[in-house]
């Protein structure tokens, strides 16, 4: 049976090749998507995730405005990656309409369903976590309608927007620290898909090319979203980025995690927003340290078999 899911996205480039993956698989069945501010402003990310979804001939799929700024800064978007629209300037309007549901409020209501029709969602939140900690915050009870959650942020070694700092994590680091404390406290479990695994999965410019030959909109946009990120980067491939979470969670064989003890930094000094993953093994260095250790175990992703995932995204375009 298909996986009910909802994302909640930035939509950004990597985003966009997520949304294509989870409204066109077989195994995936997208029951909403949410919006907040990160790598565009809210409305623009908006606006982008529609067009993605009309471009990727999505069904009736209810997209909701959220969060317009984290929840104590002002937001910082990443223009310098993806472009001033977000999408590498290949933005254009949709006909589709967002729902008039806020984004919690969408959350809320789908998952309520679920749990009235004894189903559970995987939420793949691929952006900064502000409309997910508020949810949790506020509305604990949709808890049992969580199968998982599989998020893309954080990391066990460097970082992207700081050296330290993952770009998700780093635009709300309050709102990751109460995701990963709600989600223990709720009995949530985490995958923590991050820049270890995030950074492996590519496509060359022949995907592109391919890609460019399919009489498919979406194979279209994702073309030029290839050659925008090569362009940019000139390494000679691109990241499916935000898709390795949409992969992670209807092909979990292809990631390796370990469950592991996860502080978010939310000082205000050089590793703010840093995800620090604790290794250790012997409790005698528990015991003894003097910072209370987080009781929340977390599925951090360090390994990720990069080729099947690559084709498995590959793979909805035919």
């Amino acid at each position: 049976m298909p996986i009910p899911l909802i994302l909640d996205v930035d939509t950004g480039i990597d985003d966009a090749f997520a949304l294509m993956l989870a409204a066109r698989h077989p195994d995936a069945d997208l029951r909403g998507v949410t919006c907040v501010a990160g790598n565009a402003a809210v409305d623009q990310v908006v606006a982008n995730t529609l067009q993605v979804l009309d471009v990727a001939g999505a069904g009736d799929v209810p997209v909701a405005r959220g969060a317009a700024r984290p929840l104590l800064e002002p937001a910082r978007d990443a223009g310098h990656v993806h472009g001033r629209d977000g999408l590498g300037g290949f933005a254009r309007p949709s006909d589709r309409r967002a729902s008039p549901l806020g984004a919690v409020d969408l959350l809320r209501a789908t998952l309520q369903r679920a749990i009235g029709d004894g189903e559970q969602v995987t939420l793949i939140p691929v952006a900064p976590l502000t409309n997910i900690a508020l949810l949790l915050r506020t509305y604990p009870e949709v808890a049992p309608g969580i199968a998982r959650i599989v998020l893309m942020g954080g990391s066990a070694s460097g970082g992207n927007a700081t050296a330290a700092a993952e770009f998700n994590v780093w635009h709300d680091p309050e709102a990751a620290a109460i995701v990963f404390a709600s989600c223990g406290q709720l009995d949530i479990p985490v995958t923590m898909y991050g820049l270890d695994v995030f950074e492996q999965v590519t496509v060359d410019s022949s995907v592109a090319v391919m890609l460019r030959e399919l009489p498919d909109p979406a194979a279209q946009l994702a073309a030029g979203l290839i050659d925008h990120q090569i362009a940019l980067f000139g390494n000679g491939g691109a990241r499916i980025g935000d898709a390795g979470a949409v992969c992670a969670a209807l092909d979990p064989g292809g990631l390796t995690t370990q469950p592991l003890r996860v502080r978010v930094d939310t000082s205000a000094g050089l590793s703010r927003g840093q995800t620090i993953v604790d290794r250790r093994t012997w409790t005698g260095d528990y015991d003894a340290d003097p910072h209370q250790v987080p009781a929340a175990l977390v599925d951090v992703a360090l390994g990720v078999d990069a080729a099947r995932y690559a084709a498995f995204w590959q793979s909805v375009f035919g």
